[in-house]
């Protein structure tokens, strides 16, 4: 069966030191995926952009600079734990979203009550569902290339 928590965050968009703008975003989490969490980002104009990646990775950047790549998330200040940056690239692309901690927190509780960390592969269907998805990652850039 499948599962899954979705919430809604107003984030700032940082485009430079001087503009920023809030904009929504929908945070989702399924049994399907059960390693990783989207963030569909809202832009005015655009068509929305969704980014996945590791939930652990979420977890751990609410309290420690964490990531390589592509992603990477940090406290906005570590002497206070109440925003989080969150950094995307996509080759020379970068951009940067703050958040507040608590909606963040409280979302990544209700993924953890659904499935708690460290139980992802007990899931029965997981390895059916990452083949798949290998299976269409791999016929994408076959496709692209």
């Amino acid at each position: 069966m499948r599962e899954s928590v979705q919430a809604e965050v107003m984030m700032s968009f940082l485009v430079s030191e001087e503009l920023s703008f809030r904009i929504p975003v929908e945070l989702r989490y399924e049994t399907c995926d059960p390693y990783a969490v989207r963030l569909t980002f809202h832009l005015p104009g655009d068509a929305p952009v969704t980014w996945a990646f590791g939930r652990e990775l979420l977890i751990d950047g609410v309290g420690t600079p964490c990531g390589d790549g592509d992603v990477r998330i940090s406290p906005a200040d570590t002497d206070s734990l109440s925003e989080v940056l969150i950094r995307l690239q996509v080759g020379g692309d970068r951009a940067l979203f703050r958040s507040s901690t608590a909606p963040l927190v409280a979302f990544l509780d209700r993924t953890d009550k659904l499935v708690p960390l460290g139980q992802e592969g007990a899931l029965a269907d997981f390895d059916a569902h990452l083949d798949e998805a290998l299976d269409r990652i791999l016929a994408e850039e076959q496709s692209a290339g």
